[in-house]
């Protein structure tokens, strides 16, 4: 039998009728793809469990939650999302947009919700934001002003940068998409960017090891193969003394330079909502997705000292959080 992580959480309305409480509700089941580790994707689940909880979602009376992580491996996610469409479930949550797909794949019943999708309609998950129109919704990240501004942010550090190096995960439709789209809005400010192609964990060290264009820093596009890897790759870069962009806080906590992109906690806790929608009725065909409006710019000034960079002080005014 394949090994099961289940969570117990509380919640639930602090004072009910004794009438209403002492009916037993139907028990419903979530399945939840993790698609990095529990040690990148903890804190974000977290934040998912503890929206359910406010909503009135709780283990003790109506929800269970199977948890199951994908590790950065498609090969594993589709394997998860084929146990979880023969499983008797209610709702699956994921998030990034190989999971999700896999999810999608693997039933037309069950409800999809996924937290992040790169590009949703581009990728085939939704038929349009306005109207999904299947199983599936959610949120999407897709905002190609994102891609430029973080090349620009990298300029304000690096001001004479004039070569880079893009590290993505070429195996993802969306993050290949996105990996060129972060070429073309370097290029537009007059940078040299070149593609440092993965597909799996083993090409990261000799992906990076055969870098030979001598970069000033590095630009990574985050999915969860980067993610799972987001040690060695910080590891690498302040080894070469490059500085590192991200869009997401999590790399930055591990190392990292800068992120500059969507908060993830406030997304989760979103997608419990659509959750919420669903585990009482609602279609999903027929819930827009939605797209994030909270962007967060995070700093590491230890990774900074390390690397000899004076942060400037209008990008630390600007910063939403700094790690000092």
């Amino acid at each position: 039998m394949k090994r099961r992580e289940f969570i117990t959480f509380l919640g639930g309305a602090a004072v009910w009728p004794f009438a209403v409480r002492a009916q037993q509700e139907r028990m419903r089941r979530l399945g939840f793809l993790g698609a990095a580790t529990p040690a990148v994707g903890g804190p974000w689940l977290l934040a998912l469990v503890q929206r359910l909880s406010e909503l009135g979602w709780s283990e003790s009376r109506n929800l269970q939650i199977d948890v199951r992580w994908a590790e950065g491996r498609n090969d594993r996610a589709a394997e998860i999302a084929a146990e979880f469409a023969t499983a008797d479930l209610d709702l699956i949550v994921t998030w990034a947009t190989g999971p999700s797909l896999a999810a999608k794949r693997a039933t037309s019943t069950i409800p999809v919700v996924f937290a992040l999708a790169t590009d949703p309609v581009g990728s085939g998950l939704v038929a349009s934001l306005a109207k999904p129109g299947s199983n599936a919704t959610g949120l999407s990240a897709f905002n190609l002003d994102l891609v430029g501004k973080r090349v620009e942010f990298l300029r304000e550090i690096v001001p004479d940068l004039r070569r880079l190096a893009v590290l993505g995960n070429t195996g993802v439709a969306d993050t290949a998409f996105e990996l060129e789209e972060v070429i073309k809005a370097a290029e537009t400010l007059g940078v040299e960017a070149a593609a440092v192609e993965i597909k799996v964990s083993a090409d990261v060290a000799p992906a990076l090891d055969a870098i030979n264009t001598e970069p000033q820093a590095l630009f990574v596009v985050g999915d969860p193969l980067t993610f799972t890897n987001r040690v060695q790759i910080n590891t690498w870069a302040l080894k070469q003394r490059l500085p590192t962009m991200y869009a997401i806080r999590e790399f930055v906590a591990a190392g990292g330079l800068m992120s500059y992109g969507t908060n993830f906690p406030s997304l989760f806790r979103r997608a419990a909502e659509f959750s919420d929608k669903i585990l009482r009725g609602a279609n999903p065909a027929d819930i827009p997705v939605e797209q994030p409006t909270k962007f967060d710019l995070v700093i590491n000034l230890k990774t900074a000292q390390a690397l000899g960079l004076s942060m400037p002080d209008k990008l630390l005014a600007l910063a939403d959080e700094v790690i000092e």
